[in-house]
């Protein structure tokens, strides 16, 4: 016991050793060997739809710059893809799903963003801002304020006017209405005036004419080439056609040059001119003139017995409340044009219009010109607002084309070396023995007064055998027309002979009959007789995009002239 208990006190009272853990290491777990991963398989189908998406997508942005060819080479390349694929447009559900809705797509193309056709369609007018205006100045205006009147009075102290501008109530009451009211629409034509203004003063300026009427277009049309008015007066300087042909304008079916920013400007410095000597250059009357005729001005002369504008507007019996109202404010847009800074205008300014001149001596499509210039067809036609088609007109030799400067000699050599058949989508008829203008436009189911026009001639003229007539028709569809490929009624009038394919029964409305051969598809036929898918779907009742090989189908060409 002694012993043991020695042992025990022993060990109770010593210091021992602090004793240090043992750590135990710990061994990562090693994941098992895992077999290869394999790269994602290619989906081959879904390959060939992005890449014919992609050529869809790339003939859409085409057709809005108005490239017409780019724009159906790519939407053929879009079909063409699938067509030629190993696997075809119908084996696989997605690719069929696919190709109807692009059919689909481009044929909505075909109908709605190409109703332009070969042409012939006339470009839409804009409202002319002059009737808004003189609808305003109808009703009384406030009084302009003090501040407006300072302002005024200050700035003609200071700038310089070539025509006498008068500080009565009546101008400065339109000072202070362009600051409110009307002030977006001064703000936007001043803007778009620095395109012109320029080429005006140049004008003017060799006509010994004073400058400041280089602003009457804020008035009449604020600078807009296409604006149109209630009364059908057109273009920057708002000329009635019979004004227009006096002072060198043309207007015809193809072209109005009221609409021409330089042509019109000089003919309106011809305009102003005749009327300075006419009114001894009092301006106040010639602008009374320029609104309402010059014929009016002077009976309210005569009948008011007076001779100085506002002493003849002081009463209302003599000139009608537009042309009272219309001096002034012309004369408000060019002390606010002369000096826009001070009435609270912070005009960011265009570059002045440019271009260089090419003379085309057949007609061409804008579509094609906006092509070989790598533009769009809405520059194009920004630079020749006075062709009312979409072509060049067909019977001016030598007509003188505008494209954006730096592109003449670029235009001049795809011009030169063109053939007549990539210039337009034209129609033409050979007069045959015993017709009329008349038998033939009721046989091509064209309006008599277009197809005259068209061609410069009366709706009486007499046409000969073997004349040549442009027709005046916009096809559904240009897209589905290769230029080089005949036109339907010339591949009905074959009848393709010999063919087990195309039959040709009767005359008039009777349909062509073609039987469906493998390969063929709705867009595919549809090219070939020169119409649209959907009217290949209307004429044979058709559903769907799925066609059996043998299947007749009708087509009626003499509708998709």
């Amino acid at each position: 016991m002694a012993v043991i208990g020695f042992s025990t006190a022993v060990a109770c009272g010593a210091n021992p050793k602090p004793q240090v853990p043992v750590v135990t290491p710990t061994v990562p777990k090693v994941a098992p060997p895992q077999p290869p991963v394999a790269p994602p398989r290619s989906d081959p189908i879904a390959t060939l739809i992005a890449s014919s998406e992609a050529h869809f997508t790339e003939g859409e942005r085409e057709l809005k710059l108005g490239h017409l060819e780019r724009a159906r080479a790519d939407f053929d390349r879009a079909v063409d893809i699938l067509l030629e694929s190993p696997y075809g447009a119908r084996t696989d559900d997605r690719l069929r799903q696919h190709f109807d809705r692009l059919i689909d797509r481009i044929n909505a193309h075909e109908t709605t963003a190409l109703a332009q056709g070969d042409g012939f369609s006339e470009k839409q007018s804009e409202p002319a801002s002059i009737d808004e205006l003189l609808k305003i100045a109808t009703f009384p205006q406030p009084a302009a304020d003090a501040t407006t009147t300072a302002a005024v009075k200050t700035d003609l102290a200071t700038t310089e006017h070539d025509i006498p501008i008068s500080q009565n109530a009546k101008v400065l009451s339109y000072v202070e209405l362009f600051q409110t009211r009307l002030r977006d629409y001064i703000g936007e034509s001043l803007t778009r005036g620095t395109k012109y203004l320029p080429m005006i003063q140049n004008v003017f300026r060799a006509e010994g004419l004073p400058l400041d009427l280089a602003y009457i277009p804020i008035i009449e049309s604020g600078f807009k080439t296409n604006a149109l008015s209630k009364a059908k007066a057109k273009g920057p300087w708002q000329f009635m056609t019979a004004t227009a042909r006096e002072n060198g304008l043309k207007h015809d079916w193809f072209v109005d040059e009221r609409s021409d920013p330089e042509k019109a400007t000089i003919a309106a410095a011809r305009y102003l001119k005749t009327l300075s000597k006419m009114f001894d250059g009092d301006w106040n009357l010639v602008l009374a003139a320029y609104n309402g005729g010059p014929g009016r001005v002077q009976r309210a002369m005569k009948r008011s017995g007076k001779q100085d504008f506002w002493e003849i507007t002081g009463s209302s019996r003599f000139l009608p409340k537009e042309t009272r109202e219309y001096v002034p404010l012309i004369l408000a847009a060019m002390i606010v044009a002369k000096n826009p800074v001070q009435y609270g205008f912070d005009i960011v300014a265009h570059d002045p219009i440019a271009y260089d001149k090419v003379r085309v001596p057949h007609a061409i499509d804008l579509r094609r010109v906006a092509e070989w210039t790598g533009t769009s067809i809405d520059e194009i036609q920004a630079l020749n607002p006075e062709l009312r088609r979409w072509t060049t007109p067909v019977k001016y030799p030598d007509f003188e084309l505008k494209v954006p400067s730096g592109t003449g000699d670029t235009f001049k050599a795809k011009l030169a070396d063109a053939s007549s058949t990539d210039l337009t989508a034209l129609k033409w008829h050979t007069v045959k023995k015993g017709e009329t203008l008349s038998t033939v436009a009721r046989r091509l189911q064209v309006s008599r007064t277009d197809l005259a026009e068209a061609n410069s001639l009366s709706v009486k003229s007499r046409v000969r055998p073997g004349q040549e007539l442009v027709i005046p028709r916009a096809p559904a569809t240009l897209l589905a027309t290769r230029t080089e490929r005949p036109a339907p009624a010339v591949i009905a009038s074959r009848s393709l002979a010999g063919s087990a394919d195309v039959q040709t029964a009767g005359r008039g409305e009777s349909p062509t009959v073609y039987r469906v051969k493998r390969g063929d598809t709705l867009f595919s036929i549809a090219r070939l007789f020169n119409t649209t898918v959907a009217n290949i779907k209307s004429w044979n009742k058709l559903r769907g995009n799925a066609l059996a090989v043998g299947a007749r189908l009708k087509i009626l060409a003499s509708r998709s002239r």
